[in-house]
């Protein structure tokens, strides 16, 4: 794996299409069995009233370019990574790992995520980070009505 010099910044709210550019074209890339049932407007208001808002949110920059998002929250003493998304063609770079690691350094034990049971690289990632499947769905509770899993990390 080839080691890249990453930056990160906190978004703001004039990175909301940056953000969602990263998030819908990752997700048509790698996920396209995961419809997403709302419209680029929806997507785009989403960003910019609940997600970037909320301070959790993190772009990741390879030579000034915006390549990776992660978002994380705390509910209930649980740390959750809410998204962690990197763009076409920058996988397999160290930036996914290093976004997890920026996560798991600054999340309270234990930590949470969601991925689709179909996401094999996702979930390949996960485990070999120590995250470990807690609840498989059938996926009625999420937007996709994709069957996902709950990972765990202590």
């Amino acid at each position: 794996m080839t080691q890249v010099t990453v930056q990160f910044r906190k978004a703001k709210i004039e990175d909301v299409e940056a953000v969602v550019r990263i998030l819908s074209t990752s997700r048509l890339e790698y996920l396209p069995y995961a419809k997403s049932p709302h419209s680029p407007d929806q997507d785009q208001r989403w960003a910019s009233g609940k997600l970037i808002p909320t301070g959790g949110v993190l772009i990741a920059q390879l030579d000034g370019e915006d390549v990776g998002v992660l978002a994380t929250s705390v509910s209930r003493d649980i740390g959750w990574i809410d998204q962690l998304y990197l763009a076409p063609g920058y996988i397999g770079l160290g930036i996914g790992t290093k976004l997890l690691n920026y996560a798991l350094e600054s999340l309270p034990r234990p930590i949470r995520l969601w991925t689709f049971q179909e996401n094999d690289r996702a979930i390949g990632f996960y485990q070999h980070h120590g995250f470990k499947a807690i609840k498989y769905t059938n996926g009625e509770s999420n937007d996709e009505k994709c069957p996902d899993i709950l990972f765990e990390y202590h």
